[in-house]
């Protein structure tokens, strides 16, 4: 596997220039799920199709739109989360993921890695996100 997890080198800059806005109402930010051939780390700018997890029940090109964002700052670190995301009647293997901002021609956010490959046979593939706090939550801003 060769999908390190990190937040976007590109989206560190666009944040400071005030480009990304996760308030409710906001920007738009997806999700992309990676195959077992991915190669994604920090140098990614935008989201990309090469190795993205093909079509399957509700899982579609380009992924699928995170909802419930909420951001807070908590002991002195900027955090942010989104609500889970579940595709339904899927059939794929994936051993990560991509969260890009759609507003911002699709400009990357982070790469998550699952650790390894993780498998969904005509089942629910659900993305869950760690609890938002300062140390866990999935964007950290220290």
């Amino acid at each position: 596997m060769a999908i390190t997890q990190a937040v976007s080198n590109s989206f560190k800059g666009q944040l400071l220039n005030g480009q990304h806005n996760f308030n409710t109402g906001g920007n738009v930010f997806k999700l992309a799920l990676y195959n077992t051939n991915a190669v994604l780390d920090a140098t990614y700018t935008s989201y990309l199709t090469t190795n993205e997890c093909g079509a399957s029940g509700q899982y579609a090109a380009g992924g699928g739109a995170l909802t419930g964002q909420q951001t807070s700052v908590d002991t002195g670190v900027g955090i942010v989360t989104f609500s889970n995301l579940s595709f339904t009647g899927v059939t794929l293997t994936a051993s990560g993921a991509m969260i890009y901002n759609t507003s911002l021609t699709n400009a990357a956010v982070c790469v998550l890695s699952f650790g390894s490959a993780q498998t969904a046979t005509a089942g629910t593939f659900t993305i869950i996100f760690p609890t938002f706090t300062s140390s866990a939550a999935i964007l950290r801003i220290a």
